[in-house]
């Protein structure tokens, strides 16, 4: 049995969603390494002494990092069941990591908060992931 069989075709929604993730990663890798020239932060030095824009900008990298693993499992794991809720909490969480990072760029680190509404998505999966927990334990 072919692996396109197995999946509804919702689930074309999510693959659309990790390569959204996949350019969000990217762009925000490329703004760390714009800054590093700009703020002249030499490999392997992961912050600035002088220029707290520049943490900034690592910083709001840094963070979509820590995350990005956790979110990738529990995302692929409600998408199974519920695909197309999933690609939506999943989109919800990608575009928070823009408005994250963008408000981390002013270099005021409060203006990250601009990003807090990214919790609807990661949440989301995550309580998607346990009904499909318990749903396969035969709990519910």
């Amino acid at each position: 049995m072919e692996i396109l069989e197995l999946l509804p075709s919702s689930f074309g929604y999510v693959i659309l969603t990790y390569l959204y993730s996949w350019i969000m990663l990217c762009y925000l890798g490329i703004k760390v390494g714009g800054a590093r020239k700009k703020y002249d932060v030499k490999y392997p030095t992961m912050y600035s002494d002088k220029d707290p824009v520049f943490n900034c900008i690592q910083r709001a990298h840094q963070n979509t990092l820590e995350v990005y693993p956790q979110w990738l499992v529990f995302q692929t794991i409600a998408s199974l069941v519920y695909p197309t809720s999933a690609a939506v909490l999943g989109a919800i969480w990608v575009t928070s990591r823009f408005s994250y990072a963008w408000g981390y760029y002013t270099g005021d680190p409060v203006k990250r908060m601009q990003g807090v509404y990214g919790y609807i998505g990661l949440f989301g999966v995550i309580i998607l992931t346990i009904s499909v927990a318990l749903q396969l334990l035969g709990v519910i």
